[in-house]
């Protein structure tokens, strides 16, 4: 039953999200569709997904161990925190923080944990700043 009332809740909150996908306009033309058939495909998509967890057949649930939610509830507020503090730090340094986290949420070593985040953090900022000309803040606490 908790996947059916999650479910009609996804897919109430779907419905809003195109409603307001629908709404998006761009007051110049950077692109031949606009901004708008990204959004309202990936929200058709969750749609899609939720009507599938709504009609599926119904199945023993199984939750989570306690650690597992525990770490689960530490993912979720390293990705907040990446959130809150994206333009504040800035793009690579918030991003080495959430890759440093969510290594040592999956058990690895403090080391190969810093090294993946700083490498991360510095490697996709070259892509997209400098590669593919997507404009990431470096931060204003550098500035």
């Amino acid at each position: 039953m908790s996947d059916r009332i999650f479910a009609a809740i996804w897919l109430a909150l779907c419905g809003i999200g195109l409603v307001i996908g629908w709404g998006i306009h761009s007051e110049y033309s950077y692109e031949p569709l606009g901004p708008r058939p990204f959004p309202i495909a990936i929200i058709s998509l969750m749609a899609l997904c939720a009507l599938l967890l709504l009609f599926k057949k119904t199945e023993k649930t199984h939750w989570p161990t306690p650690q597992v939610l525990r770490r689960l509830l530490l993912l979720i507020v390293s990705l907040v925190f990446y959130a809150g503090t994206f333009e504040w730090l800035g793009f690579p340094l918030a991003t080495t923080l959430l890759t440093i986290s969510i290594a040592l949420l999956f058990n690895a070593s403090l080391l190969a944990a810093m090294i993946s985040g700083v490498s991360l953090g510095i490697s996709l900022f070259f892509v997209f700043d400098r590669l593919l000309d997507v404009t990431l803040p470096i931060g204003s606490l550098f500035r």
